[in-house]
């Protein structure tokens, strides 16, 4: 009896155990989920203060553009930009998490760049519009990277509506991309080359 006992608490104690050892792998991925959930946030506020400072810069590039063409470029971007804006915030909402932002200094650098090659150029030169295309195509590399981030974690996470979204925004980044391209390729770099100092 003493030993149908003593294994019955052994049992016991081994199931015990095992439960433990169930349970502690859980936990750590709980702890991993949560800290890939802050940072997912962490990199949404990012974007979204780089978004809406890129808008006021977009608009100032804008101004200082040499061709319509470039010009124009820029300007339906800015729409697409503040769309974009308007799209984080229903990322945000779809998490459950209140829209704000945290200072990207990457951004912050980019616009103080894009800012920088406009007073080394001259106003009305073609040389110009080469440098405000070489500063939005780094703005728009950023944020496709920035995206396709975003898109990845949003996935890991379970956020289906948000991989939806952030991917629009994506293929924005991507097409706007490609048509600076185009706008130098065509109009700009060779006229450029040619400009004197």
């Amino acid at each position: 009896m003493a030993t149908t006992k003593t294994a019955a608490k052994t049992a016991s104690t081994a199931s015990k155990s095992a439960s433990k050892t169930k349970k502690a792998p859980e936990t750590t991925e709980n702890v991993e989920e949560s800290a890939l959930n802050e940072l997912f946030i962490d990199e949404l506020k990012d974007i979204y203060w780089a978004e809406t400072h890129l808008v006021k810069a977009l608009a100032k590039l804008a101004k200082k553009a040499t061709t319509d063409e470039l010009r124009q470029a820029i300007e339906t971007h800015i729409e697409q930009t503040e769309n974009q804006v308007t799209r984080l915030e229903s990322v945000f909402d779809s998490i459950e998490e209140k829209a704000s932002a945290k200072k990207c200094e990457a951004m912050a650098g980019l616009i103080k760049e894009s800012e920088e090659i406009v007073s080394d150029t001259e106003d009305g030169s073609i040389t110009r519009d080469a440098g405000i295309i070489s500063a939005c195509q780094k703005v728009e590399h950023y944020e496709i990277a920035s995206y396709g981030t975003l898109k990845t974690l949003a996935g890991v996470l379970g956020y289906t509506e948000a991989v939806e979204l952030l991917d629009a925004t994506l293929q924005e980044e991507k097409q706007t991309d490609e048509l600076l391209t185009q706008i130098a390729v065509s109009a700009i770099n060779q006229p450029a080359k040619s400009e004197k100092e």
